[in-house]
């Protein structure tokens, strides 16, 4: 049977006079970026997507093509004039990605908790290894088959301390992170290498809107040494840290995200 769901779903949330292109991590949805909108709703209209094989996307397959490429397609076609990027995690390496493609519609950029580990492989390959170790468990179930505590797995490690546990979570919510976990695996390639050449001297000179990365506290050492060899790299960046958050911050700590936003936003004010 054919999927009649969009291979990338789009989606505009809010009437706020900015217009934000949001890209979600892995395993969420461009429904997740709602509580950010109920912190701004006077600031911000929300231009999101759900990645293939996430929310209202179709199942993406290799036959596909590169899940990065197929992801970026679908973010591109809602980037046709200035906005402010943000992208969550692996929806961060997105949203680098766009900026670098076209760095003059970008007004401002925000990278939360990017997982660009080619950044790490070059500044601190020993972070990397610790990342890699902890995750082997996850690879692990994955090749055996068991995609249900291979999901199980990855959302333990980047989930928060006071997260549900996975009995606790809605069995509907279980699912659509089973059903997208293959996607994870199919990811490596775009996140643990880097295939534009941004870390190479100068590949991230272009990049000279105001940009802020933003990381929380208890999040794995690894996205630190990621966001702070990204802002040595940028021109005009800054990296922050969100007490008391960890990896999914956006969703868990969507009034520190606002302030955070707000402040980078007067660093691009609109056109008068």
């Amino acid at each position: 049977m054919t999927d009649a769901r969009p291979p990338v779903y789009q989606t505009t949330m809010g009437d706020g006079p900015r217009d934000v292109l949001a890209i979600h991590c892995t395993l969420a949805h461009s429904g997740v970026w709602r509580g950010l909108l109920r912190e701004m709703p006077d600031d911000i209209t929300i231009h999101a997507i759900d990645l293939p094989s996430h929310g209202r996307s179709a199942d993406w397959k290799a036959s596909d093509g590169d899940f990065q490429d197929v992801s970026a397609a679908g973010a591109r076609a809602l980037f046709d004039r200035p906005m402010d990027l943000l992208g969550h995690s692996f929806g961060a390496t997105i949203a680098l990605r766009l900026a670098a493609e076209r760095p003059d519609l970008v007004r401002s950029l925000t990278l939360i908790e990017p997982v660009f580990f080619a950044v790490a492989a070059l500044d601190a390959p020993e972070a990397l290894e610790k990342h890699n170790a902890d995750a082997q468990p996850f690879f692990d179930l994955y090749a055996a088959g068991d995609i249900t505590q291979a999901a199980r797995l990855f959302n333990r490690m980047w989930a928060d301390p006071t997260s549900p546990r996975w009995p606790d979570l809605p069995e509907a919510t279980r699912a659509a992170m089973v059903r997208a976990i293959h996607v994870v695996v199919a990811s490596d390639a775009a996140i643990f290498h880097d295939r534009m050449g941004l870390l190479k001297p100068g590949g991230m000179s272009q990049l000279t809107a105001p940009t802020r990365l933003m990381r929380g506290s208890n999040t794995h050492e690894v996205i630190g040494v990621i966001n702070d060899g990204l802002a040595r790299r940028m021109p005009n960046a800054e990296s922050h840290v969100v007490e008391g958050a960890g990896h999914m911050l956006p969703i868990t700590h969507p009034a520190e995200t606002a302030a955070h936003l707000r402040a980078l936003f007067a660093q691009a004010p609109l056109p008068a």
